[in-house]
């Protein structure tokens, strides 16, 4: 039913919440609420978990096919998701140029490859559990539960889409400046006058670029980091 399929989305997106906050919070040795919404919950994760289990567990007897899929699937839902977030709001959200074998910034073959070995987890090892508790759970509870968390993600998706486009509009003001270290300077003193909402997406994504244009032309100039 379309109903454990929504639930398997909002578990998997808090699961990729923990394990992108624990990785974060480790490596700079701070709290980072990491994520785009302002819930603990990542949807990508959850769109890719989905996907995976749409499109793989027929193939669950064989790993490897399911791993390479799962390369490919992962792949191409990360590339679009940064190339769609990047047009939205003119900015650069993640950025792999730093590693080895990465396409163009927004997806890098290590990554992939993580997400791949976990994806074979969720088919073989994490989903017979969960569709075995779905199974035994009365159906109506688990509809008001998948009622009332895809509520809750509609309204965080509307409270956190007016504070990136915030974001955009003050990127915007200084866009036609020459120096992408100026429009960083400027953009981040704005935001961190602003509320805490606004603090914590800055923080978030520390590897966040602005995308500056030039009036009439598209900026030769690459993308100034915005954050970090």
């Amino acid at each position: 039913m379309i109903v454990h399929y929504i639930l398997l989305f909002f578990i998997y997106s808090f699961v990729g919440w923990v394990v992108e906050t624990t990785a974060n919070c480790i490596q700079s040795r701070r709290w980072v609420d990491r994520g785009f919404l302002l819930g603990p919950i990542i949807p990508v994760y959850g769109v890719g978990s989905v996907l995976l289990t749409l499109f793989l567990r027929q193939h669950i007897a064989d790993p490897l096919v399911v791993i390479v899929m799962a390369i490919a699937i992962c792949g191409v839902l990360e590339y679009v998701t940064s190339w769609v977030m990047e047009r939205l709001f003119s900015a650069r959200w993640w950025d792999y140029s730093h590693y080895k074998w990465n396409l163009n910034g927004r997806v890098c073959l290590g990554n992939l490859v993580l997400f791949a070995l976990g994806g074979y987890m969720v088919i073989a090892i994490i989903n017979p559990v969960l569709f075995g508790v779905f199974a035994s759970a009365p159906e109506n509870v688990l509809v008001v539960i998948a009622a009332a968390l895809s509520a809750l993600f509609v309204v965080d998706m509307a409270v956190s889409f007016s504070i990136v486009w915030e974001i955009k509009k003050e990127t915007g003001k200084f866009a036609l400046a020459d120096n992408t270290d100026e429009i960083t300077r400027r953009v981040r003193q704005k935001l961190m006058k602003k509320s805490s909402m606004y603090r914590r997406l800055v923080k978030a994504f520390p590897g966040l670029k602005v995308q500056p244009r030039k009036r009439g032309r598209k900026s030769k100039k690459k993308p100034g980091k915005l954050f970090g």
